[in-house]
């Protein structure tokens, strides 16, 4: 397999690719709802509410906080994630400026 050649591109092109990836499945989409349902730091137990295996929760827990957008607080035995507020508010920023994109409306195109 080839090289995924990341370094031809903009910061810009890049960072939005690596945005993206978090709502590149549904697990990862469904686990930042429930964070944001919450409103603060969860502790509970995502299985219960997601409905998938633990090690499918962890891996794609493991994925958000490798993208920045969930952190996670380990308080006595159990850990608590939450959304990364200011990584949060970063990428809706490059996301939105990326998706306010519109063609002239004046213009046929194909």
């Amino acid at each position: 397999m080839g090289l995924a050649k990341t370094e031809i591109f903009t910061d810009a092109q890049n960072q939005i690719a690596i945005f993206a990836k978090a709502f590149g499945h549904p697990a990862r989409v469904a686990i930042l709802q429930q964070l944001f349902q919450m409103d603060s730091c969860y502790c509970g137990n995502l299985v219960d509410e997601i409905g998938l295996a633990q090690p499918t929760i962890s891996q794609h827990l493991k994925e958000l906080r490798n993208l920045g957008l969930v952190k996670g607080n380990v308080e006595g035995t159990s850990v608590c994630y939450c959304i990364d507020k200011e990584n949060w508010a970063a990428m809706k920023a490059v996301m939105g400026d990326f998706l306010d994109q519109d063609l002239p409306e004046n213009e046929d195109c194909c």
